[in-house]
């Protein structure tokens, strides 16, 4: 018996009639980004393994766990990326573009996790990725932060929580994590599975924990602003000072720790109440010292990325649109109109609209899919335009009275 093809788990087919939102938010993301300076590039959607496990952290549940890793055909360990700054830290290594200086960059693309998929989570989601490489201060923390802010408003979402952190640098949190690791064993025997397994490898991470049964134990546990040192804490009072400056509202949100082991001091998360469990639509934070851990020279880095899928969801929950209409459809009958209403609609094309041409049939069905098409105008051909040299104008979505015009005067209203 033959299988069926279809598509695998958690991961979807994005059809003719989803692509305009996509591609609305595409477009924005593209000119918020350049407004801020930031470049695009691309990284392989594949890597060696050991990127990911050097970058991420062998004990976080992206590695132990997620990541789609297989043998090529020479027996090197590759993995489908699971995220993006990895991949963009070893090409600015690689290539030494950050020989003339600090670098605002930007990507975008599939990564893939295996996890359970739900509303706002699939094993291939899209993502952007923002990274601001060799910048130090809390001013460029802010922007990205800022930045987001901005992208909000310009979809028309919101309002979006925002939850900001300071996780501190490595001298902090080993005085911190030693404190959490007591504090947890004291009570241990209420841990969930995967707390117990992170309580000594990595116990920060129980503090992003999201099972229920966990939180109170969770707010009960020591807070990590109190072992802040005098850098970091500093840092972050300007990142708060910063937000306030640029008007933005915000949580210093404790818990907060993010899921990835290269970060440090500032985290932060965009938080959207209309999606459901799968609430955060974009996060980052900066991490300094992820340069040096995959072989690099020390820089600051700082970045977040923003998950397509959430981003979306939460537009289509405030009431976004988005259609892809021609501005014309060239309605045609007989084999002569069919050759001028070729030539028309290439001309037209010239002048910068866009145009579907009818592919036969009788006018009257055409005419239905020219309705259909949403187009704003057809321009219809047949005998009587092809001898007179010109085209009939029908509004299709205003009350205009239809006219037989020259196709300069047809170019005119449709572009006015």
């Amino acid at each position: 018996m033959t299988q069926k093809l279809q598509a695998i788990r958690g991961m979807e087919d994005v059809l003719p009639d989803a692509s305009p939102l996509w591609e609305k938010l595409e477009d924005a993301c593209r000119d918020v980004f350049r407004q801020y300076g930031y470049v695009y590039m691309r990284t392989p959607v594949v890597e060696f393994t050991p990127l990911f496990v050097r970058s991420i952290g062998e004990v976080t549940d992206i590695v132990g766990k997620e990541m789609y890793t297989f043998p090529d055909r020479n027996g090197e360990s590759m993995t489908l990326r699971p995220e993006a700054t990895a991949g963009i830290v070893r090409a600015a290594i690689e290539h030494n573009f950050l020989y003339n200086g600090p670098l605002r960059v930007w990507t975008s693309g599939p990564m893939f996790r295996y996890e359970k998929p739900q509303k706002g989570r699939q094993r291939e989601f899209y993502q952007y990725d923002v990274e601001a490489l060799g910048f130090e201060g809390p001013d460029v923390d802010a922007e990205q932060i800022v930045m987001l802010g901005r992208l909000w408003k310009t979809l028309g979402i919101g309002p979006v929580a925002l939850h900001v952190n300071s996780i501190g640098d490595a001298a902090d949190r080993k005085v911190f994590r030693e404190k959490l690791v007591a504090y947890f064993s004291k009570h241990e025997g209420d841990l969930d599975e995967d707390s117990k397994k992170r309580l000594h490898a990595n116990p920060l991470r129980i503090l992003d924990s999201k099972n229920p049964a966990m939180q109170a134990l969770i707010a009960g546990a020591p807070r990590l602003q109190a072992d802040l040192g005098e850098p970091a804490a500093k840092h972050f009072e300007g990142l708060q000072r910063m937000l306030r400056d640029a008007g933005l509202e915000f949580t210093v949100n404790p818990q907060l720790v993010r899921g990835m082991d290269y970060y440090n001091r500032t985290v932060f998360e965009w938080v959207s109440d209309k999606i459901g469990a799968q609430s955060t639509i974009a996060g980052g934070g900066r991490y300094d010292g992820l340069f040096e851990q995959l072989g690099g020279k020390p820089t600051p880095a700082t970045g977040f990325g923003m998950g397509m899928e959430r981003v979306l969801l939460t537009m289509q929950a405030h009431g976004a649109v988005a259609s892809v209409q021609p501005d014309v459809f060239v309605v045609h009958a007989g084999d002569a109109a069919a050759r001028e209403g070729w030539k028309l609609a290439e001309w037209l094309r010239d002048h910068g609209c866009t145009v579907v041409v009818g592919n036969g049939g009788s006018f009257k069905s055409q005419m239905k899919k020219a309705d259909a098409s949403g187009a704003r105008y057809a321009a219809i051909l047949g005998e009587d335009e092809v001898g007179a040299g010109k085209v009939t104008q029908k509004a299709l979505r205003a009350e205009e009275p239809q006219a037989l015009v020259t196709r300069e005067a047809f170019l005119s209203r449709v572009t006015s």
